[in-house]
């Protein structure tokens, strides 16, 4: 077993290979990072049966070579008995992001979407949507606007005329900026069709093959205005998180479910403008301050849990 570097907290981030959950569980190591000290390592989620034997036999075999860990964080229902055999093995506490199909009082602090409807409580942090990695830049904007553009949902129908109609009108009002648009891997062949023909001279389509996490950040934070389709939930956190003013383009719901409150509750609180309210001259406005959750729940972890420069081990549970 390895020690830790002197005065570093110890991050075990558990992963199950999505890369939604991951990009929640690093934007908050990477949170933690610019607090304190840390020394993080990316271990892959067991399999159920592996989970349960490590639980019954106190081992963590993947972290055996890894200094005992302080934190140990993961999302997504795959990682939570990885995150639990690890803690009965080597000590740590346990950090849930998004709600867990186990009791929460397994946990030792389970950051939730206000969405899912859990209240707070102790070892319970309720955050506007999902974790990111994305932070508010401080650079000038420039004259840039970028669509986001999503396709196929259990919570949307997909409307191929409306969405067109929609970013239509925005390039047709907004001849001032240049415009990236990207879609997505579940946007319908023809929407992609329909969108690289676009014709616009402001606008550049860029296809989803052809970017990745790097492209959206920079894109995002050069962006002044951003407009995502209703159903890209991740992607209207991650822009109201770079502090580029953000417009919703308006899909038909299949229904009313935890995840259009949450939408409805960003618009309520004025943090996104809808379509419809814009194209009634209502302005495109930054969120004041950004969203900044993963730098919220870190500074709470540090507070709460005294993870200074010296930080205190955990021993692990019996």
């Amino acid at each position: 077993m390895a020690s830790a570097g002197e005065g570093r907290v110890v991050v075990w981030r558990i992963c199950d290979g999505k890369a939604g959950h991951e990009h929640q569980s690093h934007g908050l190591v990477r949170a933690l990072g610019r607090l304190i000290p840390v020394e993080p390592h990316d271990l892959e989620a067991c399999s159920i049966l592996s989970a349960i034997g490590d639980l019954l036999f106190r081992r963590f075999l993947s972290g055996q070579t890894l200094p005992d860990p302080h934190l140990i964080v993961g999302a997504g229902h795959a990682t939570h008995l990885s995150l639990l055999a690890a803690r009965r093995a080597r000590g740590g506490r346990v950090v849930v992001l998004m709600r867990p199909s186990l009791p929460l009082a397994w946990f030792d602090l389970c950051i939730i979407p206000e969405h899912d409807g859990v209240c707070e409580r102790a070892n319970v942090i309720s955050t506007q949507g999902v974790l990111n990695e994305i932070q508010n830049s401080e650079r000038p904007r420039q004259d840039q606007g970028l669509f986001l553009i999503g396709g196929t949902s259990t919570h949307y129908d997909w409307d191929q005329e409306a969405v067109l109609a929609q970013v239509q009108a925005i390039l047709a009002a907004c001849p001032y900026l240049r415009w990236q648009l990207t879609d997505s891997r579940r946007t319908p062949a023809t929407t992609s069709r329909a969108l690289a023909r676009l014709g616009a001279p402001q606008v550049c389509v860029v296809p989803h093959p052809g970017t990745d996490r790097a492209w959206l950040t920079e894109a995002l934070a050069a962006a002044q205005a951003v407009w995502v389709t209703e159903d890209s939930v991740s992607m209207v956190y991650e822009a109201l998180s770079s502090g580029a003013a953000v417009g919703l383009l308006r899909l038909p719901r299949r229904g009313t479910n935890r995840i259009t409150a949450g939408i409805d509750a960003l618009l309520g609180a004025g943090l996104l403008t809808a379509y419809e309210a814009w194209a009634k001259s209502a302005p495109l406005r930054a969120p004041t301050p950004p969203l900044a959750e993963a730098a919220r729940c870190a500074q709470i972890i540090v507070e709460r849990w005294g993870l200074g420069p010296a930080p205190r081990p955990v021993i692990a549970a019996l």
